[in-house]
């Protein structure tokens, strides 16, 4: 197989900014990791792209773009862009050797039972003023053949878990603003799905709250105490009885349970929400993990993971600890998964998105015909 010099790009549901990461890989076993850089978006981004949110919840087709959500796609388009140009200048990178870039988007609605999710990017600008082979829409061919869509990277996980040579079954914990996990487990293929809220319903009381756009190192929920009245409500909703796969959009649970209690009780409570949550998984997995590695922006915050480390019976650690970034996961996977829509591997299986069979995901803008257009 060829090896491709591939940039992957994320921005996630918690809306931070845009992250960047340059790998080297077959789409299959070989990984090799380059630098990565962060590009947060400004207050203004962000501000558009919560009116972006609330715009697509209206949405019956994924494709419109009706005003504020094609105002939003330039400017994720636009800062995806400088982005790229920034980090391959930081690193004095040539963009010819770059082979191709993994484009994820930006998800403002998940709705795997309607067939309907949506990433803002518009692909073809992007290779276009890149001068590079971008490729994008990675959900798309997974949902029209009756996949939920999401979680997209456990088959990157899968071969984190092999490169790194861990023995019995792993699971690896991604908390952005929804949470999912996949289970690897030799001679199997993965199993993944969401387990819940991640870092959303905490980020979005610390705006309310406090117009602060999280609760940075969980030092809000520190403060305060767990409700277990209100940790119960949030644990019985519908979703947690699903057995995988299964997938939710990022607004799927109500903060009504919590809006009584103080900020800091608040924050506490939906801090060990996204930990119970995942606990309420381990019935659905053939065995309980031995390991659990948590990656993702939930990854830095310590209360997060000691709540983790107090409710989950199996032993938890993070990324970096196991010698792998947090925070860039899942930008080096977007570039794994155009190396693999390039060789034409499958993205989804029925064990991560229910799909019926093994699929190739993922649409190919080239540069050449991009920048023809323009």
């Amino acid at each position: 197989m060829p090896t491709y010099r591939g940039i992957g790009l994320m921005s996630g549901t918690s809306m931070d900014g845009v992250d960047v990461a340059l790998l080297e890989t077959d789409g299959d076993e070989q990984l090799v990791f380059g630098p990565t850089g962060s590009f947060p978006y400004s207050d203004a981004d962000r501000g558009l792209l919560r009116g972006a949110l609330a715009e697509a919840a209206t949405l019956q087709d994924r494709t419109a773009r009706p005003g504020v959500l094609a105002v939003a796609e330039k400017m994720v388009t636009d800062r995806h862009a400088e982005a790229v140009e920034a980090f391959l200048a930081d690193y004095a990178i040539d963009p010819a050797s770059i082979s191709v870039v993994g484009f994820h988007g930006q998800t403002v609605l998940h709705r795997p039972k309607e067939r309907l999710s949506v990433q803002l990017g518009d692909g073809a600008a992007l290779a276009g003023r890149l001068g590079l082979d971008v490729v994008h829409d990675f959900r798309a061919a997974d949902l029209a053949a009756g996949g939920e869509g999401a979680p997209i990277v456990p088959v990157f996980h899968r071969a984190l878990v092999a490169a790194a040579g861990f023995r019995g079954p792993v699971a690896l914990l991604n908390i952005g603003g929804v949470a999912n996990v996949t289970y690897v487990e030799d001679g199997l293929e993965p199993i993944a799905c969401d387990t819940g809220p991640g870092n959303a319903l905490i980020d979005d009381l610390m705006l309310q709250r406090t117009g602060a756009p999280i609760d940075r190192h969980g030092r809000t929920a520190a403060r305060g105490r767990v409700n277990e009245a209100a940790l119960l409500r949030l644990l019985s909703h519908p979703f947690f009885e699903d057995t995988p796969p299964k997938s939710l959009d990022r607004n799927a649970f109500s903060p009504k349970a919590i809006s009584h209690l103080s900020t800091e009780d608040a924050a506490a409570t939906l801090t060990a929400f996204t930990a119970g949550s995942v606990l309420r998984l381990f019935p659905h997995l053939p065995r309980e993990p031995e390991l659990l590695i948590v990656c993702g922006g939930g990854a830095r915050n310590p209360i997060l993971v000691r709540e983790l480390v107090l409710r989950l019976p199996c032993k938890v650690t993070t990324a970096d600890v196991v010698g792998w970034s947090p925070d860039f996961l899942e930008a080096q996977a977007f570039a794994y998964l155009a190396a693999r829509m390039l060789e034409g591997l499958p993205l989804t299986y029925p064990t991560t998105t229910g799909v019926p069979e093994p699929t190739p995901g993922g649409v190919i803008a080239r540069a050449s015909a991009a920048t023809a257009s323009l």
